[in-house]
């Protein structure tokens, strides 16, 4: 069995080389003496991350760590298969073990039953049987030497026993260590799988363009800025999984709710309790419509974020199977969207600027009167927008 797994893996190392491949100019170009020397390679990583933010930056950046991933992938390879072989030796060691054990306990049998049924003579009987003191002095001598190979063979029985169950016990822990192998191989694979896909999506959303990567970083970047500098001036810490309830609708989903509040959103570093108020009040208003995903499941998915940041992308990508519609004038013109049925996404302003679409954002849920009610990601469901809120900076919902 362990031999055909060893030609499996000698197949995915050969893959895993011509993963390598597409990399190969960096690795001729590289610092680096040693284009294998992983260390060397993460130092040189380290300095491309103090480089300016550009596109060719980051593509530079992560051509490194999908050459470094696949160099630890091919470790990871080796040492399955050196596993394997070490296996397959004290397999076939066992099995000596256990043919010898076998055979020493055997004969020691058949000397044990054949001692009992020969009469242990008696120091008489050897004066008796000895014709001279010479005959006398053999036969003493011959009793002790059968004495002493029966107990050198019982030491060798017990030697070994105990070297069988050392090597079974060996084989075991390296079984261990190559299941334990084969998952940490899958894993640094799917590692590899996701930054590929992350560098193809950072040339999808940019075009290859410097200018379109400078421009929507920079507003991933102030948006950001923007949503964190509310989430800490509300005073919005952690709370327990729907500690503020599912509101009267059942839709209602707190960004700050523990089961989600660390994840981070997209490939970016920043969390849904950060920055997650537009992705939760989207994800109410699928939820309300009968797409029961969760801020989590939105985090989840990078292709609604551009390149890797928590920016979500415009138009924003629909659910329940409704499509994104951008709108904004009255209040009136929200109204008779919320009379029509049609939950609406607003942004609101913190700092005084609308700039992005606004500082957090909510989802309104019907008006009361000249007020709203709103499910908000960060105080609770049900709300009265005027309690906290005030001017109106964006509005959008899904049709």
């Amino acid at each position: 069995m362990y031999r055909n797994l060893a030609c499996v893996y000698l197949i995915i190392t050969a893959v895993t080389n011509l993963l390598i491949l597409p990399v190969s100019v960096f690795a001729q170009n590289n610092s680096c003496s040693n284009n294998t020397d992983i260390s060397c390679l993460q130092e040189k990583l380290s300095g491309i991350r103090q480089q300016k933010n550009t596109l060719s930056s980051q593509i530079q950046e992560m051509d490194t760590q999908i050459y470094i991933k696949a160099l630890t992938i091919q470790k990871t390879e080796q040492k399955i298969l050196q596993t394997q072989n070490e296996i397959e030796t004290l397999t076939t060691r066992i099995d000596n073990l256990d043919s010898s054990l076998t055979n020493l306990s055997k004969n020691l049998i058949r000397r044990v039953v054949s001692g009992y049924k020969k009469h242990q003579p008696t120091l008489f009987d050897l004066f008796l049987n000895a014709g001279t003191a010479s005959d006398l002095i053999n036969i003493i001598k011959y009793q002790k030497t059968t004495q002493n190979n029966n107990q050198k063979l019982l030491v060798q029985v017990q030697e070994a026993k105990t070297n069988y169950e050392e090597q079974k016990l060996t084989r075991e822990t390296k079984k261990k260590e190559l299941d334990s192998l084969i998952v940490t191989l899958q894993n640094q694979k799917d590692d590899l799988k996701n930054q590929q896909a992350q560098k193809q999506k950072l040339l999808a959303d940019t075009n290859n363009d410097e200018a379109t990567y400078q421009s929507l970083l920079a507003q991933a970047q102030a948006q950001a800025k923007g949503f964190k500098t509310f989430v800490q001036s509300s005073g919005g810490g952690i709370i327990p999984a729907n500690s503020l309830g599912s509101g009267a609708d059942g839709a209602y989903y707190s960004q700050r709710d523990e089961r989600w509040a660390n994840q981070a959103i997209g490939y970016s570093s920043n969390s849904i309790l950060d920055v997650g108020c537009l992705l939760t009040s989207i994800a109410m208003f699928a939820k309300k419509h009968g797409d029961n995903v969760t801020p989590s499941d939105i985090a989840a998915n990078p292709s609604r974020f551009y390149l890797s940041t928590a920016y979500m992308k415009n138009p924003w990508p629909g659910v329940a199977g409704k499509s994104y519609v951008d709108f904004f004038g009255s209040r009136a013109n929200i109204g008779q969207e919320l009379d029509a049925g049609n939950q609406v996404v607003v942004g609101i302003s913190y700092s005084g600027s609308c700039a992005y679409g606004g500082d957090h954002f909510v989802l309104l849920l019907k008006k009361e009167g000249d007020d709203f009610i709103m499910h908000d990601p960060i105080y609770g469901p049900d709300l009265k927008f005027s309690s906290h809120y005030s001017a109106i900076c964006s509005a959008a919902t899904f049709k």
